[in-house]
């Protein structure tokens, strides 16, 4: 049986037990769990947890002693698809036999969090320096929901159920031609002291430096509100995007690309 919190901080039998399970795991989507701005923690029912599991919205951390029933774990709102990321090798292997070949094992990169890393002044001129045929916006009412309204750009607010949500916890950045969204870097989620991008650009209009500009003018959006902006990579390209910003790379990890529901 697993039980799902909601609140970590106010709950006096988890308070301490669970956020010591995901110890120096510097991943902000397992800290918006536990500090209660977005996502869940789910532990087994015993009153004295060993082993716990933090989902928000495509990625699921597994914490603690492997446990068969987390990694199986099947609730009403679990996606089809999930990026599981083991602690542990042997989380890992319990993932590899819950899900057999709908489970594709990758590598994704960490990038360092390091507060005043960055050159502002050159962010600022990588932003000033956009061809003017484009123009760079934050995202508003009218453009969360343009995003939501088109499949590549829904990731930059589908974790924020409506607009009044997005207004108060998210934030992104995006450029428009001829009134047309072509690239994007927004918030994929929140925790209390930033954010976690989400970045992509429209495939007609890749390698043309969009997603620097972007990314460049939403660190400077952060600046402005005292958020970190946090990166998390998934592929080689975005850890040279990331350095190019001024962001370090830190190591890679394991992660499963899991598909959950596929007969």
């Amino acid at each position: 049986m697993l039980t799902k919190i909601n609140d970590i901080q106010n709950n006096h039998a988890y308070s301490k037990v669970i956020p010591e399970l995901f110890a120096n795991w510097e991943e902000t989507i397992i800290w918006s769990c536990l500090d209660g701005t977005m996502g869940d923690i789910y532990v087994k029912d015993t009153g004295d947890p060993v082993s716990a599991m933090a989902v928000l919205g495509d990625f699921c951390f597994f914490a603690g002693k492997p446990d068969p029933e987390l990694v199986g774990f099947d609730t009403e709102d679990r996606p089809d698809y999930l990026i599981m990321v083991p602690q542990t090798e042997e989380w890992g292997k319990l993932i590899e036999q819950a899900y057999s070949d709908r489970a594709r094992k990758t590598v994704r990169y960490a990038i360092k969090k390091e507060p005043d890393i960055f050159d502002y002044a050159r962010l600022k001129s990588a932003v000033d320096s956009l061809d003017p045929s484009y123009s760079m916006k934050l995202i508003d009412e009218e453009l969360y929901h343009y995003c939501r309204a088109n499949l590549w750009s829904r990731c930059f607010v589908s974790l924020y159920p409506d607009y009044k949500t997005y207004k108060k916890l998210g934030l992104g950045v995006v450029i428009l031609k001829d009134g047309e969204l072509v690239s994007g870097a927004s918030s994929y989620s929140t925790y209390r002291e930033g954010i976690e991008i989400e970045i992509d650009t429209r495939e007609d209009y890749r390698r043309r430096g969009l997603a620097y500009a972007c990314a460049a003018g939403l660190i400077l959006e952060c600046k402005k509100r005292g958020l970190y902006p946090s990166w998390d990579a998934q592929n080689k390209w975005s850890v040279a995007l990331a350095e190019k910003l001024g962001y370090h790379y830190d190591h890679e990890y394991t992660a499963y690309e899991v598909f959950c529901n596929r007969a």
